[in-house]
């Protein structure tokens, strides 16, 4: 129990230096904001709970094709938010676009072999 807290309490921080951080210094907080932050702490902790390199890899692979349509969540909500949709209607629109082209995008990835 206390190795699950730490894991989540490390999460936690972590998200809460980057909130903070785009407070003082929004381009700083855009970068640190930008790395894979989730990825990175998945791989750290499946290294850390005994995963293989294979698993860790194959982790990494998958989440390489599924960047591909979160992208589109950035460009659609800052493209509305510009032009005045309000935030919580804009996040989701762009929350909903962006699960639309991940169902897009599974056939065409399944089409060219790739599974996830």
């Amino acid at each position: 129990m206390v190795y699950y807290a730490s894991k989540l309490a490390v999460s936690a921080l972590i998200i809460l230096a980057v909130s903070e951080l785009a407070k003082r210094l929004p381009g700083f907080a855009a970068l640190v904001a930008s790395l894979p932050l989730t990825s990175l702490l998945a791989f750290i902790w499946m290294r850390v709970e005994g995963s293989n390199n294979a698993a860790i890899a194959d982790l990494s692979g998958q989440i390489f094709w599924l960047v591909i349509p979160s992208l589109l969540l950035f460009v659609a909500f800052a493209f509305l938010l510009r032009h005045g949709v309000d935030f919580w209607l804009g996040l989701a629109i762009s929350a909903g676009l962006t699960v639309v082209a991940y169902l897009a995008l599974l056939p065409v990835l399944r089409k060219f072999g790739v599974q996830l």
